[in-house]
């Protein structure tokens, strides 16, 4: 298991922060590089299921993933199968003066697999959350 809590100021409107990073049809796309394929299953209302892959700290995870969305405050991600079963991601948005602040905080139920660098790589994807957000 490894928790994880990362925070950044992201300097765009909170609006277009929540909008990128959860709008999943683009993730092949405008990040190819952490989500080389990702196939939305299921969309109901606030609930959305989806078949992703996704590089996290140089390692390729294959899940079933089933996302909250109560937009533009916070976005929960479970994974419901797959690689990292069991694990949790929520990420808050807060309007703060110049911009956004995201608050992700995880907890990766790895199992048999070899620790990868899931800070790092968590960080990465954030990152370039950020770099697109405020282009």
């Amino acid at each position: 298991m490894s928790k994880i809590k990362i925070e950044k100021i992201i300097k765009a409107d909170r609006n277009k922060v929540y909008d990128i990073t959860t709008n999943y049809k683009n993730f092949e796309k405008n990040f190819p590089k952490y989500f080389p394929s990702v196939r939305i299953r299921s969309e109901r209302d606030n609930v959305v299921v989806i078949e992703e892959h996704m590089i996290l700290g140089k390692k390729e995870f294959v899940m079933m993933t089933k996302h909250i969305k109560s937009p533009p405050e916070l976005h929960e991600i479970i994974v419901i199968g797959g690689d990292c079963k069991g694990s949790c991601i929520v990420e808050k948005y807060d309007s703060v003066p110049g911009g956004t602040k995201l608050t992700v905080e995880a907890d990766f139920k790895l199992g048999l697999f070899r620790k990868p660098n899931v800070s790092g790589g968590l960080q990465d994807i954030i990152d370039e959350f950020a770099r697109v957000a405020e282009n």
